[in-house]
């Protein structure tokens, strides 16, 4: 199995609820790339997104795209060239310094505090020199792109939610605060049942059993860093 596929792969959704979508247009890739379609009065914000053949088909239905939102530098993916064919901004924070206007091949926008006038707002998960990663969290719904997963190599034992291996040591202790009805990951589906009690729960964890984490998936670990890095 390969860590990442190359090319338009199909959309296959994994998340519904009310407030949008989620899909995977790769199930078949290691690193389970999840995109997410979030909806508010007609208009839809693009997040982290992988493109899919039948992906415009599903946001015709939803409403118009106003912006492909980016939360993790290393999640480019296939924003610009959705946001291009939708005429709509590739949306940055405004405090991702690793990732500039110019790596972008699309017109880019900066985005601080609110998503425009949705109720998602901005949640700064780690701003490191090598990792700049951002969610997006509404009171209901929070977002994660990198830090928080679903797909077999971020679980432990028992855990339907799991911190990233490279957070295991020091798991994003800025949304432990937080009590979602869902959290979308930007890896894997996302988990709607006792989303609040399987984040406390993965944030507890993470330290306790990151050695054995490490030694499980120390390999794929490393296969998805190559991945990603090209």
């Amino acid at each position: 199995m390969s860590a990442k596929r190359s090319g338009q792969g199909s959309f296959i959704p994994v998340d519904e609820f009310d407030g949008g979508v989620g899909w995977l247009a790769h199930p078949e890739e290691t690193m389970q790339r999840a995109g997410h379609a979030l909806v508010d009065d007609g208009r839809v914000w693009l997040v982290d997104p992988v493109d899919a053949k039948g992906l415009d088909g599903r946001l015709a239905d939803l409403g118009t795209v106003a912006g492909v939102v980016v939360l993790y530098d290393y999640h480019r993916r296939d924003a610009a060239a959705i946001a291009t064919r939708h005429d709509a901004p590739v949306l940055l924070p405004a405090g991702m310094t690793t990732l500039a206007d110019d790596d972008v091949a699309a017109p880019v926008r900066r985005l601080e505090g609110r998503l425009d006038d949705t109720g998602y707002y901005l949640r700064p998960v780690t701003q490191k020199r090598f990792w700049q990663e951002w969610a997006l969290f509404d009171g209901e719904t929070l977002v994660v792109a990198e830090s928080l997963g679903t797909a077999d190599y971020f679980l432990a034992p028992g855990e339907r939610l799991g911190v990233s291996l490279a957070r295991r040591a020091v798991p994003p202790g800025g949304l432990a605060d937080l009590e979602p009805e869902r959290v979308l990951c930007g890896h894997g589906a996302g988990v709607e049942t006792d989303a609040a009690g399987e984040l406390q729960r993965a944030l507890a964890a993470a330290r306790r059993t990151a050695p054995r984490m490490y030694l499980r998936h120390a390999p794929t670990l490393l296969r998805n860093m190559a991945a990603a890095l090209r």
